[in-house]
């Protein structure tokens, strides 16, 4: 990966480190192995054939990854260079982003361009793609939410409902359609839960327990009715999880509560409904379907040729 690419990455609170691992793993995943070989490209396609190919997106949405697709063309075309497969007056690859990361696109429009040895591009293609069009789905979705919920005074949340090994890329994307991050995983932000209340006797003793063995961590609590949410405030929590109420029993809890903690609605959201939960006065709504439920946005890579 170039160091231009790495720094992108982390102006957008992507590790490098980590968004590399995802990527090699999916380059492997596509070519049977680290070793592995584009078997098409590499029968029909001249070592030496170099190639200009534009990212088109098929359908309007909002992109995000541009950077990682950038790193996935990179990545390819360093390994085929270190290997010998490409000739060297052919083997740099150069990325060049046509529009800005959270950028509303319309279908047609040119979001990037890559230059470099056909093989390479054309190996690394279905990666790239997969990846930004997961990504661009993501805050396309997560954008529809942010849009819903304008004037209310409440932001949406995502949650750890992600997809397993891509969770800081869509994370980062529901950042990039305006949507807020939650919690990144179970060892930053401790969230007491249902499951966690009945086995430790309850909210307080749940509480408790965490506050002594993690003083420092921030700690969420689920409740499910007005009274419980008074006895989480009473034993110290500054942030509740609503869970599955109705709007009604939103707004007796933001009565009952008030400013001594921040309130989450949670549970079955639905974009239909979004503004009428956010207009009872919580502060957040929290939707898995953000990462979850996301349809992909089509993208695609139209390949021009030269010699």
């Amino acid at each position: 990966m170039r160091h231009g690419t790495a720094e992108k990455l982390r102006t957008l609170g992507l590790d490098p480190a980590v968004v590399e691992r995802i990527v090699r793993g999916a380059l492997e995943e596509d070519l049977g192995g680290p070793d592995g070989v584009d078997i098409t490209s590499a029968a029909t396609i001249p070592a030496d054939l170099a190639g200009t190919a534009e990212v088109v997106a098929r359908a309007d949405g909002v992109v995000a990854g541009l950077p990682v697709a950038a790193a996935v063309f990179e990545l390819v075309g360093d390994d085929l260079a270190a290997r010998g497969v490409s000739d060297g007056a052919v083997s740099d690859v150069q990325f060049r982003s046509e529009v800005a990361e959270g950028a509303q696109v319309r279908r047609g429009q040119v979001l990037a361009s890559v230059t470099g040895p056909v093989r390479a591009l054309l190996t690394a293609e279905r990666t790239a793609l997969n990846l930004l069009c997961r990504m661009s789905g993501v805050a396309t979705h997560t954008r529809r939410w942010v849009d819903e919920l304008t004037g209310t005074g409440a932001r949406v949340l995502d949650t750890r409902k992600t997809t397993p090994g891509l969770r800081a890329l869509e994370k980062y994307a529901v950042r990039a359609g305006g949507g807020t991050n939650k919690r990144m995983g179970l060892y930053d932000v401790a969230m007491i839960k249902d499951n966690h209340k009945i086995a430790a006797g309850g909210v307080a003793e749940a509480y408790r327990r965490v506050r002594r063995d993690f003083p420092d961590v921030e700690i969420q609590v689920e409740v499910t009715s007005v009274a419980e949410a008074r006895e989480a405030v009473a034993a110290g929590a500054s942030f509740l999880l609503c869970d599955n109420m109705e709007p009604d029993q939103l707004r007796a809890v933001v009565e009952a509560v008030g400013d001594q903690a921040e309130l989450e609605a949670t549970g079955g959201l639905t974009l239909q409904r979004a503004r009428e939960y956010a207009l009872t006065g919580v502060n957040y709504l929290s939707v898995g379907g953000l990462t979850h439920s996301s349809p992909i946005l089509d993208i695609a890579l139209d390949l021009r040729t030269r010699k």
